[in-house]
Formats: structure tokens, C-alpha cells, sequence
């Protein structure tokens, strides 16, 4: 990123997207944009193109692979599909593993023109993809990629006694979230955990002292326990992650994941969708 753009911009557009908050309007142009995130229009589209060479360095790097590209070849995924990545942060994310997910299609398998639409929207917690279920039922989805419940666990005060959403409502929300998927579409569902985090790193990070908010990895495994035991295909990035998550998968606030950490988990995802490990 060039030096003189402000990093607090840069992780606005990065994470932050109104268009998506916005639904019922009809197009927000990048003008538009750039002013709500308090920017010229030419810096936006700067930092926007920054962060998509990222996706595509990230992308790239993958594919030296040659049994990764094996993988991505052969990814369950037929041709003119919909495909959804449903979450929060850690899919929202510009330069998330989902949106490294659609370069590694683009790249190769221009051909078969599968459509991924990212349906992550950070800081939503299951209750919100809970009422968000028919808006994203009308895309139409061939498959779902489900990472949620983080912020479920997320507590709030330094003295929190509570998770924001409790665990057993997080359990009665993927329930029903599966059901409204499943009586409306055809749709193959895939569940990932969300990943764990650092604690340390989280309570030193300025912003969430400012607000005093704080997850534990203890809430976080709990909900991918539920997770795992849903009937469909899960692929546990918990496991992968660590209990106390691997310190590079992580940035300066402890709890979202970096390229190199988006990286792995879209590893693993391609990984789950084409037989695991065994292959």
C-alpha cells in the first residue's frame, strides 16, 4: 500500500461495506463510496486496487502448488453455479479467503463462469444471518459456504458476564438458518468454523480497549462444537487454527485473520471440497 495512505482508510474499505448494509438501495457508485468513508475517489479506487492485488499475489502463490491446482480443478462446483460465502468479518474481508477463493476460479476456470457472491457482512452475528435468510435465499445459490458465530461469543465490558448472543441461541439460530436453506433451495450447505483467536494480542489492541470488547477462545470452540455437529459437511478450521490460534494466521488486533491466515483457510476449504487430506 503506498505509504501516504492513511492505514485507518485502508482497513475501512478493507472491512466496512456499506453497499451490503444499504440493500435497498438501488446502486451506491464509488463516489458515493469514497465520501462515506471519508476519501477522494481516486484514493478509494487506489486502495481498492491494492487490496484486489493482494487477493491476486495470494491467489497466485497457491497455485505454485501443482496438487493445489489439482484440487481447484476439480472443486465440486459445476459450470454457471452460484456460489455463497455467508459470514461476517472474516468473509466480508477484501481480501478474504473467499474473495482469494473466486481469484483461484477466475484463474483457472475462466471458462465455466461460476458466480460467488460474498455475503459476509462484519460484526453480524447469527441472529442478523438469521433475518437476512430470504435476501439471500433470492440469489438463488447453488452452495453455501457458512462461517459464522464469532461474534456471537464477542462480550462487551470489561466485566462481562454474558456472551452478546448465548450459546444455545447460536445453536437455535444455525438450526434455523439450515432449515430456511433447505426448505427454499436445493442448495449444497458446507459449515466452517470460525477460527480461534489471541487472546493476549486482542487485549492489548487500542480499539477494543476503547470499547471493552473482548472473545474468548473457550466461547469460540463451543460454537464450533455445535458446528461440527451439524449433519452436513463441516470443515474445522479450529482444528487447523490451534486452540490458541498460530501467531502469522492473525493481525495486530488478535482476532482477524491476515492474508497469510485467509490463505490457509481457503486451503482448507478447497482441501474439505475435494475429498480432505486422503485424496
Amino acid at each position: 500500500m503506498e505509504p501516504n495512505v492513511n492505514p485507518q482508510w485502508v482497513k475501512l474499505v478493507q472491512s466496512q461495506h456499506p453497499e451490503k448494509m444499504l440493500s435497498f438501495v438501488q446502486q451506491i457508485d464509488e463516489g458515493v463510496l469514497a465520501a462515506l468513508y471519508g476519501m477522494d475517489l481516486a484514493t478509494y479506487r487506489r486502495v481498492r486496487e491494492a487490496l484486489s492485488q493482494q487477493v491476486n499475489v495470494a491467489a497466485q502463490q497457491l497455485l505454485e502448488d501443482p496438487a493445489f491446482v489439482d484440487r481447484v480443478d476439480h472443486l465440486p462446483f459445476k459450470q454457471g453455479e452460484t456460489v455463497v460465502g455467508l459470514g461476517e468479518s472474516t468473509t466480508d474481508d477484501l481480501v478474504s479467503w473467499f474473495e482469494i477463493l473466486r481469484k483461484l476460479l477466475e484463474l483457472r476456470r475462466p471458462q465455466d463462469a461460476i458466480r460467488l457472491i460474498n455475503e459476509g457482512i462484519s460484526g453480524h452475528t447469527t441472529a442478523h444471518v438469521l433475518g437476512r435468510m430470504n435476501g439471500v435465499m433470492a440469489r438463488q445459490p447453488d452452495w453455501i459456504l457458512c462461517m459464522i458465530g464469532a461474534n456471537d461469543v464477542m462480550r462487551i465490558s470489561s466485566a462481562a458476564t454474558k456472551t452478546l448472543v448465548s450459546l444455545e441461541e447460536t445453536a437455535r439460530n444455525i438450526e434455523e438458518i439450515r432449515r430456511i436453506a433447505a426448505a427454499r433451495s436445493q442448495s449444497a450447505w458446507i459449515w466452517i468454523t470460525p477460527p480461534t483467536c489471541d487472546e493476549e494480542r486482542m487485549a492489548a489492541y487500542p480499539y477494543f480497549q476503547m470499547g471493552q470488547l473482548s472473545w474468548r477462545n473457550e466461547d469460540i470452540i463451543k460454537v464450533g462444537e455445535r458446528i461440527r455437529s451439524m449433519p452436513e459437511l463441516v470443515i474445522d478450521i479450529q482444528a487447523s487454527f490451534g486452540q490458541s490460534a498460530m501467531a502469522n494466521f492473525l493481525g495486530i488486533d488478535g482476532l482477524h485473520p491476515t492474508i497469510d491466515g485467509h490463505k490457509a483457510i481457503v486451503r482448507w476449504v478447497v482441501e474439505g471440497l475435494t475429498g480432505g487430506n486422503d485424496r
